[in-house]
């Protein structure tokens, strides 16, 4: 789908490299510029990247990087506010050279505001966006789901679909724009059902005590007999009496589903129910039924698992690393993610300026005066 794109990524921590990996991963040409002296061993989320090692802190290393975005479709940074302009390389002047260029800033608090130019993490984003305040058990300090909603969710998806809707744009006007994606705003964005239900009482109990949150018996997770866990999610009537039938319960004799009051009390109950099978046993009775009750899978197991298998949702590379293939699935320019090994840091410094139309000998002059840094791999025979 990204056929002919070309994007230039700047080394950063794991919200760019995955919006850049799925930019790669969906046939986009990413061209990944690492900083000197970087550990030349192989980077996480580069899978389809080449790598050139470009001293951005030097004025000859800022013109060669301004060299590749006067060709470049995307450029792609991970830096405070400030920082690319200091280096000479803010959207203004990139943007003169090449106006079809599309900048996109991505970072944790945005590019304007108090908070703009602070250090953070995905915990951090996640709390100033008032989504961490609504996750944790009831009673409880709340906790941060791993660093999924910031970082990947709110910050590279959400950028990664800034910059398919800027290429968008571009085939009517012509013209590149500057994205300011926030971690910070995406994570909130990604939390509007929460703002549009407000209302409907859906969230009036404290953290915890509500019906999507664990509170309710009937979506939360079970211990089973073996240590492993069952996830239930049976909300609609129906599924629901499927779940109460595969839990070898009558209906007629509990409370009424709704009834939170009684809530509490039915999770002791189910809890002991799924505590005497195992998670095997579990999947027999509900597997294939509308009760909404499905094993709560490690990432041992779910490679394996039959649904998984028969979709081929998860792919090998060269090296034997499992990893999640790209989605959605698209029937005409499906991803082609690359299986090969991730590359070095530097790799592919040389071959990249050639195609970018730096000759031999600047690129000659370039590494004597340690502008850039080329790491070929080398092969003991």
């Amino acid at each position: 789908a990204l056929r002919g794109i070309t994007v230039v990524e700047l080394a950063g921590l794991a919200p760019v490299p995955f919006c850049g990996m799925v930019l790669a991963d969906f046939g986009a040409q990413v061209v990944r510029v690492d900083r000197p002296a970087a550990r030349s061993g192989p980077s996480r989320l580069a899978r389809g990247k080449r790598s050139l090692v470009v001293d951005l802190k030097q004025p000859r290393g800022a013109a060669v990087l301004r060299r590749l975005c006067a060709r470049a479709d995307v450029m792609l940074e991970p830096f405070r506010p400030g920082v690319m302009e200091k280096l000479q390389l803010g959207p203004e002047i990139l943007q003169k050279e090449n106006p079809r260029l599309i900048y996109a800033r991505l970072s944790g608090f945005g590019q304007s505001g108090r908070f703009s130019k602070m250090a953070g993490h995905d915990i951090n984003y996640l709390a100033l966006s008032g989504v961490l305040s609504r996750i944790g058990r009831s009673g409880e300090n709340p906790y941060a789901p791993l660093n999924l909603l910031a970082d990947f969710g709110g910050g590279g998806l959400m950028c990664a679909m800034g910059i398919i809707m800027a290429l968008f744009e571009r085939t009517r006007s012509g013209k590149g724009q500057v994205i300011d994606a926030s971690m910070v705003e995406g994570t909130a964005y990604l939390s509007s059902f929460m703002w549009k239900t407000q209302e409907t009482g859906l969230w009036e109990q404290p953290r915890g005590q509500n019906m999507l949150d664990g509170g309710a018996p009937f979506y939360t997770t079970y211990r089973t007999a073996d240590g492993g866990f069952m996830a239930v999610g049976a909300i609609e009537p129906q599924f629901y009496e499927l779940l109460i039938k595969g839990l070898g319960l009558k209906s007629d004799e509990l409370p009424n589903q709704l009834s939170m009051k009684d809530w509490p009390e039915m999770k002791k109950k189910f809890a002991d129910i799924f505590a005497k099978k195992t998670k095997a046993e579990w999947c027999q009775i509900f597997d294939g039924t509308d009760a909404c009750v499905t094993p709560v899978l490690t990432f041992e197991e779910v490679t394996h698992h039959g649904h998984n298998k028969d979709r081929g949702s998860f792919i090998t590379d060269t090296e034997q690393r499992v990893s999640p293939r790209p989605a959605p699935l698209l029937s005409n320019t499906p991803a082609l993610p690359s299986i090969k090994r991730d590359p070095f840091v530097g790799e592919h410094t040389e071959e990249i300026l050639k195609e970018f139309g730096f000759s031999q000998k600047e690129i000659n002059q370039l590494k004597l005066d340690n502008i850039i840094e080329i790491h070929k791999l080398r092969v003991n025979l």
